[in-house]
């Protein structure tokens, strides 16, 4: 047979390959995600990865949130308690180690399913975002450290607000380690991270489902109070005072976090005990905000209200599933809600 012209000749094993399917769970802190996630992953058949950029430290259990084993249901999580204090972890580390937890849960025959809050961490991972190679400045970030430990960590953020007022929005000023990065990039080349972040191209190399949860304002910032509340009971003072036992830097990731640095604050005697709560509630009510600011401007992805009548809404997210997975039903582990059964 004769080839056309122009045409390249097309081999017989030459095929589009089919995307991974990819199911993710997104929300802000406190919104019901942990609760769905079990759900959805028994019905699907299902291996969660934790989206969660603080429960990747050992040792940091009450103040993250993070699912006790016993409370998992036997479903699989991944990229939890797998660094130590001391260690630093970034989104380019998240993003290498999803991309090798989704190739082994896929060719277990199960479906990966992300499930978190932060926002860039998932976002990386579902648009392939290149981690540019800045380089970095040590003097520069030494300087900036000073910086926030002699005027706090409101101060240094405001500098960013200057420069990148995108990346302020997005950034807590207790994440001292990305707010300093972000302007350490626009110290080292001109542009601002936002710009770079904005350069990145929005195809996804998954077949993506992402299914995100929001909540009325004032109900969302009643259940994080609630929690805080519970974390406390639960012993996160004692979880804190561990963490200050390591002599981790001031710094340190850990000693940044929400709950950890607030409480910190306190056991080192810079504030008392109803401040450090109270400062611990603002600061994850304007997290949560931030959070669905991020998710917002993010695309792709069906919103459902986690309020009173949440259990009404199971049936339309099982069916968006169901639709985006069609090819891939054997994921599907009971489909008696496609059937008119009971939904799980």
């Amino acid at each position: 047979m004769t080839e056309q012209h122009g045409a390249a000749p097309r081999r017989e094993n030459d095929q589009v390959r089919p995307k991974q399917p990819l199911l993710v769970l997104i929300g802000p802190t406190a919104v019901g995600k942990t609760a769905l996630s079990l759900t959805l992953a028994k019905q699907w058949n299902a291996e969660i990865i934790s989206g969660d950029s603080m429960q990747v430290y050992r040792g940091m259990d009450i103040g993250t949130a993070k699912l006790p084993l016993a409370d998992r249901e036997g479903i699989p999580h991944h990229l939890i308690d797998i660094c130590d204090p001391e260690e630093p972890y970034s989104a380019a580390d998240f993003q290498a180690g999803a991309r090798e937890a989704i190739n082994a849960i896929s060719a277990r025959g199960k479906l990966p399913f992300i499930v978190g809050g932060t926002g860039l961490y998932i976002e990386s991972l579902c648009y392939d975002y290149q981690f540019a190679d800045n380089g970095s400045d040590e003097l520069f970030r030494a300087e900036q450290e000073a910086f926030a430990t002699a005027h706090g960590a409101e101060a240094l953020h405001a500098k960013l607000s200057e420069v990148d007022p995108e990346a302020a929005r997005r950034l807590h000023p207790n994440d001292l380690r990305r707010v300093i990065r972000a302007l350490e990039v626009f110290h080292l080349t001109g542009q601002t991270f936002s710009d770079q972040q904005a350069g990145q191209k929005k195809e996804s190399p998954f077949e993506l489902c992402i299914i995100g949860l929001s909540m009325d304002r004032a109900v969302l910032y009643r259940r994080i109070e609630q929690r805080i509340d519970e974390m406390l009971e639960q012993g996160l003072e004692d979880e804190v005072k561990r963490l200050l036992a390591r002599e981790l830097s001031p710094h340190a990731v850990p000693m940044q976090a929400l709950g950890y640095k607030e409480i910190a604050d306190y056991l080192n005697g810079n504030c008392s005990y109803e401040a450090a709560v109270e400062r611990l509630k603002r600061d994850t009510r304007r997290f949560a905000k931030r959070q669905l600011s991020w998710f917002r401007h993010m695309k792709d992805i069906h919103w459902f209200d986690a309020g009173e009548n949440f259990h009404n809404n199971l049936r339309s997210i099982h069916a968006i599933i169901a639709g985006k997975f069609q090819d891939h039903l054997e994921y599907h582990s009971n489909q008696s809600f496609l059937d008119g059964g009971n939904v799980q």
